[in-house]
């Protein structure tokens, strides 16, 4: 071994102020002069570095980033700082101190473990921050489709080079999005065999993954292996989608051959995304599949399109309140009979309540007064069997209605009128004079016995009855917002109507009521109306082919 000159010096400056004390220090420590040259190395730095006895040159025992540091101090003259570094598998920090004579000793600390936790950290704290966001961002819509996208875009920015989501099958086909290094997702929907790679047929039906090293890229098919990934895949994890209750689907994440593989430690991370991507893709088949089975519902709950028939005008209006915006407890139905000469029967209700409660059992009364229609002549009858209907039911509401039977003789249109508990309809003359029908009767599904009485109108072209539920008489509103609109005040805008259409009537009850109650809070609206146009297209029996012109 070279040594230098006056290696057989004796130990001195700091190391002799220390003493003998200092070889058994637990941290390495050794002493080397201005030259470069080892002075004195206690027992823990011989053996890190066997070769640093007293007389050897540093540059030749200790790591070049240690003799590097070492001599920068020399000629800068300026007081060395701490530096660190790596020494075979350890990372070492050394600590300086000059003593008056220009040695230097280095005093060395292990600083691997925390290093190692520092770095596990801060990968845990990335880890979770993208966790956050991915479970925001695959919250964010209720959309099948762009969930999946947004999964897929994750997986291919941070867990792999690309990822492909594979959903349960819709009939014989699995929809697939596939994303590569995060670029936007591509759709597809294909006749697959599952089986065909290892743990995908597994993993769409719920059960945990095989480990990667199981896989073997070589064996997967081409609908696998995403467009655009260029090279072998090298490395391959297939992990399920958990749902609720039933799988979400499954993914699967590649990386090319010249990337490492997916170690323990990544493939339970992607199980962990997986776990909130599933969550989020049950949540949106879920809604997907609620918002399919309410829009039919909405099919038979929302009031229908009124057409005239034989010559007799109907147009509806229903505005639901405030907390449930498109259904309600309000109805109306015109039913028109299956012969020239039947009447028409004009039912408008109030179902007490709001909400998909109370249109649950408007759906309800709507069913069964249309498999009573056959008994329609009698209002009363009509109305005590649609009692004993309600009082058999588990429901607890109640409902108020009106009916009204239609006929058209010549230019006079009879009514026939019966209220059940509900507000009386007013007639509307041609002179503007407003009229209310002189019917009474007990409200329906609460007593087990009702008594209606029917009043009989004649109504002349350009004369209109108009059927209401008492969300336009008690909306509050005004210039303080505590008035209620009330049956004066309905009068008088109908009164106004004389003559028009029964849209015109309608659209005009409507606006005044909504302009009475602005932003507020305000009950289901709903009104009906029935007019004799002056001038008038005669219809065909179906009720709403045109027919010959009258006048």
């Amino acid at each position: 071994m070279t040594t230098f000159e006056g290696a057989s010096r004796q130990p001195r400056g700091l190391v002799r102020h220390v003493g003998a004390s200092w070889m058994q220090a637990p941290y390495p420590a050794l002493v080397a002069d201005s030259s470069g040259g080892v002075v004195e190395a206690n027992a823990a730095a011989t053996h890190l570095f066997p070769g640093a006895v007293s007389g050897a040159w540093l540059d030749h025992v200790v790591p070049g980033w240690l003799a590097d540091a070492h001599r920068r101090a020399g000629e800068e003259g300026q007081p060395p700082r701490p530096v660190r570094g790596r020494h075979e598998d350890l990372t070492l920090e050394a600590h300086p101190t000059v003593g008056t004579d220009g040695d230097i000793v280095w005093w060395l600390v292990d600083d691997t473990d925390r290093l190692l936790a520092e770095t596990a950290l801060r990968s845990e704290r990335e880890r979770t921050a993208f966790l956050a966001d991915a479970s925001s961002r695959l919250l964010a819509s209720l959309n099948v489709p762009r969930c999946m996208e947004v999964a897929v875009q994750l997986a291919a920015s941070h867990l792999a080079d690309a990822a492909l989501l594979v959903m349960p099958a819709a009939g014989r086909r699995h929809p697939i999005a596939a994303s590569v290094g995060g670029a936007p997702a591509e759709h597809s929907s294909a006749r697959i065999d599952p089986s065909a790679v290892t743990g995908l047929s597994e993993a769409l039906q719920g059960f945990p993954p095989v480990p990667s090293r199981w896989i073997d890229p070589a064996t997967l098919p081409d609908w696998a292996v995403p467009e655009g990934f260029d090279g072998p895949a090298g490395s391959v994890v297939v992990t399920p989608l958990p749902g609720h209750g039933i799988p979400a689907g499954a993914l699967i994440l590649l990386r090319r051959g010249d990337h490492a593989a997916f170690d323990a430690s990544e493939e339970v991370f992607a199980r962990v995304f997986a776990a909130r991507a599933g969550a989020a893709l049950s949540a949106a088949r879920m809604y997907a599949e609620q918002a399919g089975i309410t829009a039919t519902l909405m099919v038979e709950l929302l009031p229908p399109k009124l057409h005239p028939v034989r010559g007799v005008e109907y147009a509806g209006g229903y505005r639901a309140s405030r907390d449930t915006e498109r259904i309600g407890g309000d109805f109306y139905d015109v039913h028109p009979g299956a012969g020239s000469d039947q009447e028409t029967l004009a039912v408008l209700g109030d179902v007490c309540g709001k909400g998909l409660d109370a249109a649950v059992l408007t759906g309800k009364i709507r069913t069964t007064l249309q498999a009573l229609l056959p008994l329609a002549e009698d209002h009363e009858k009509l109305l005590r069997l649609l009692n004993g209907t309600l009082l058999t039911g588990r429901h607890t509401r109640y409902a108020t209605l009106v009916l009204a039977s239609v006929r058209r003789e010549g230019r006079v249109t009879r009514l026939r009128l019966t209220s059940a508990g509900h507000p009386r309809p007013l007639i509307v003359r041609r002179s503007g004079e407003v009229e209310e029908a002189d019917t009474a009767g007990t409200l329906i599904g609460a007593l087990p016995d009702v008594h209606a009485r029917t009043a009989e109108v004649l109504l002349q072209p350009g004369e209109a009855c108009l059927l209401y539920t008492d969300g336009i008489t008690e909306a509050k509103g005004g210039p303080l917002g505590d008035v209620r609109f009330g049956t004066r005040r309905l009068r008088e805008a109908v009164a106004d109507c004389a003559g028009m259409p029964a849209e015109a009537v309608v659209e005009r009850v409507q606006m005044l009521a909504a302009e009475w109650v602005g932003g507020r809070p305000h009950d289901d609206m709903a009104v009906l109306a029935i007019s004799v146009p002056h001038s008038t297209h005669l219809t065909a029996v179906d009720g709403r082919t045109p027919g010959r012109y009258t006048t």
